[in-house]
């Protein structure tokens, strides 16, 4: 965790702090189109690679002696998928796409390249327990990245295309980097294990279901958005969906880590005690970092977005909200997938989609882009339900249900405490210091959190100062 930290700290937050000033040079709708952008990305790169990263992490952990076939296997995975990829955006140019439109779509099929080698290289390196190459891997993406858009846009003023630019030259950068750190030209040479291919096939197309029903929960909201409000209303949301992503940095440190933990420890004798106290962990850390959140939202969006972005906070709350269940139920998914159970995970996420799917519309029609923000987490929390249940027929985890069923109530009910000022008066019209109320209030449930889980909270402060 400790070095998952020094990674995720360095090269979220640094790109987060850019917020303000994207939101200062790009557009609603520029931001718009790059948010699109990246959620079609969420959907192809696992989708058309057959899951190659994901079956490179299981596999690299397990099959230490064969990690230049796993590497050889899933660079022919990816590599298949960026001609895919390549062939359908040429057609789409030379028949359907509008004229203004057509670069976008060229550019997307370049980014794709970029971006699907440099996830693999990431999570083939952490299946190899290379944990310091990955670290650096990222740290160096997200270097490039600010220098890269700080040449692009503030030297060159050259918009969306210079912020696409600027993340293909760091991801293609960081995956060679990665892949000469790994020494992969030596293990290209390597004879591929046509056995280790067929079950690290199987084992994606397993994860099919699970991972297009996650996107789905992720990114079906922008496209209900784009095409019912328009690209304005869909950068806006991409915006509010940047404050969501300072919890996000916290629980992918965990789930990093946990990850390569839950394959390697789910046959022990103790894991239902194990898993269950991480479990308890996770969601002390998760929940009161969400309030804390919540508790300065607006001072922060009026730090962090420029311009006309600013009434985005109002959607913050029930897309932070949804970050807590969706990385539960990430946890409870890879205590399935350690064993190798990908088909509850597939079902947990199928019902949250069509949850986020039904919602959608009818949460647009009636409150707009924050209809969707409020889909999007009823959807995510069905996702953890379902998944909760599922995972018992593999371990009884030992947690307190009273204590955790309290606290989800409560951290929605601060969710709504939040948004209220947003539903009296316009969102962009409410400044940072009107509402004290609502402030009082959301101290008051994080004071109960912190009451609730004092004592995991505790412990791992104490188990940090020990090791510093």
């Amino acid at each position: 965790m400790s070095l998952f930290t020094i990674s995720n700290i360095a090269s979220k937050l640094l790109v987060f702090l850019l917020v303000p000033f994207y939101t200062n040079v790009l557009t609603e709708s520029d931001y718009g189109i790059a948010d699109v952008m990246q959620a079609t990305l969420l959907l192809t790169i696992p989708l058309l690679s057959v899951n190659a990263g994901e079956a490179a992490l299981r596999y690299g952990i397990e099959e230490k002696d064969k990690r230049g076939s796993i590497l050889i296997s899933g660079l022919k995975r990816v590599f298949i998928s960026i001609l895919l990829v390549f062939s359908g955006c040429l057609i789409l140019i030379s028949t359907v796409a509008p004229e203004e439109y057509r670069i976008y779509f060229a550019l997307f099929a370049v980014l794709f390249a970029c971006d699907s080698l440099y996830e693999f290289m990431l999570l083939y390196t952490q299946g190899c327990e290379k944990v310091e190459i990955m670290i650096t891997g990222s740290v160096f993406s997200t270097a490039m990245t600010i220098a890269m858009n700080l040449l692009l846009l503030l030297v060159f003023h050259m918009g969306l295309k210079g912020y696409l630019f600027s993340q293909m030259a760091a991801f293609v950068s960081a995956a060679l980097l990665m892949f000469l750190m790994m020494g992969g030209v030596r293990q290209l040479k390597e004879k591929e294990d046509q056995e280790l291919k067929r079950e690290m096939t199987e084992y994606g197309r397993g994860m099919m279901l699970y991972s297009t029903a996650s996107w789905a929960n992720n990114a079906i909201d922008r496209y209900f958005i784009l095409f019912m409000l328009g690209t304005m209303q869909n950068g806006l949301y991409g915006v509010a969906y940047k404050i969501p992503a300072i919890l996000m940095v916290f629980q992918r440190i965990f789930a990093q880590s946990f990850q390569m933990s839950a394959t390697k420890s789910y046959k022990e004798k103790d894991s239902g005690e194990f898993f269950g106290k991480l479990y308890g962990l996770y969601n002390g850390v998760m929940l009161t970092g969400c309030c804390f959140i919540l508790l300065i939202l607006r001072p922060l969006a009026f730090f962090m977005f420029r311009k006309g972005f600013y009434g985005a906070w109002f959607m913050v709350p029930p897309l932070l909200i949804s970050v807590i269940f969706g990385a539960l139920e990430g946890y409870l998914g890879s205590i399935c997938l350690a064993f190798k159970d990908g088909k509850s995970m597939g079902i947990a996420t199928g019902a949250g989609a069509l949850v986020n799917i039904m919602l959608n519309y009818a949460g647009i029609m009636l409150f707009g882009a924050a209809g969707a923000a409020c889909a999007t987490l009823v959807s995510y929390f069905t996702m953890f339900a379902i998944a909760y249940a599922l995972t018992g027929k593999h371990m009884k985890l030992e947690v307190d249900t009273k204590r955790d069923g309290l606290s989800y109530f409560l951290i929605m009910l601060a969710g709504f405490i939040t948004m209220v000022p947003g539903v009296i008066n316009k969102p962009e019209s409410v400044s940072p210091s009107e509402g004290w109320w609502s402030y009082a209030a959301v101290f008051a449930v994080l004071t109960v959190l912190i009451f609730l889980y004092r004592r995991v909270l505790t412990d791992l402060a104490s188990r940090f100062l020990r090791r510093a």
